[in-house]
């Protein structure tokens, strides 16, 4: 059987969005979006510079959501204090809770629902807050309750091939084909490749394409080309 499992952060949804919200109702700096994007670009490499210690529990999340943006913020040469990252963080969050899938994305998880294909996700971080964003995008209307994969609740986390191994092994139908779909090239495209997967990687982002042995097979700009690849039952 033909199977999908997809990421969660900034390729169901435009995680840029609530990090924009935050950025200018907390810290009142430059709110060209440019800089924002490149802002929010920072802070997701310094948060995954962590997360593995935070995983482990040598760092709280909390002191994870500090560091990322303050770090992200210094880049820039911008002092923050760590009462505005809290603050910048509570906002995030509040703005976490209002987000809303790709459309595009939305139109394919309708499509394949009718399809013969099986339905997952798969996405590090903690496990109470995944499964917010899991509530918050209404994913349970198209995919099977023991279908959903965080890391925080498995232990072990993206890259590691075991854990796309783990996913397999949880399947209701033994996958015949299997394909990741997400936006980070070390997570998602190293560890689904070396898993021995297909995988779609989402570069909407326009990242840097790193000289890696494990190459995508395919790769997306945007969500539309999501769409129309995957509506199509030749994949």
């Amino acid at each position: 059987m033909k199977t999908l499992i997809f990421d969660v952060d900034d390729t169901l949804y435009d995680q840029l969005l609530p990090f924009e919200h935050a950025v200018n109702e907390t810290l009142h700096i430059n709110s060209d979006k440019h800089f924002i994007h490149e802002l929010y670009l920072a802070s997701r490499k310094y948060s995954d510079q962590v997360f593995e210690q935070e995983q482990r529990g040598e760092w709280s999340t909390l002191d994870l959501q500090i560091y990322r943006i303050q770090q992200a913020c210094l880049d820039f040469d911008i002092q923050i204090t760590t009462k505005q990252a809290i603050t910048f963080q509570k906002n995030y969050l509040k703005h976490q809770r209002q987000i809303t899938l790709f459309p595009e994305i939305k139109q394919l998880l309708d499509h394949l629902s009718h399809q013969n294909v099986q339905l997952g996700v798969l996405t590090n971080g903690n496990a109470d807050h995944q499964a917010m964003k899991i509530e918050q995008l209404n994913l349970k209307r198209w995919i099977d309750h023991d279908h959903f994969f965080i890391s925080g609740a498995i232990g072990m986390a993206k890259p590691n091939p075991d854990i796309f191994k783990y996913v397999e092994q949880h399947l209701k139908h033994k996958p015949t084909k299997r394909w990741y779909i997400g936006d980070s090239y070390e997570n998602d495209v190293h560890g689904a490749k070396r898993a021995g997967w297909q995988v779609a990687w989402f570069n909407h982002r326009n990242r840097h394409i790193p000289n890696s042995t494990h190459i995508p097979t395919v790769t997306f700009k945007d969500p539309n080309a999501i769409f129309d690849f995957f509506s199509n039952h030749s994949y």
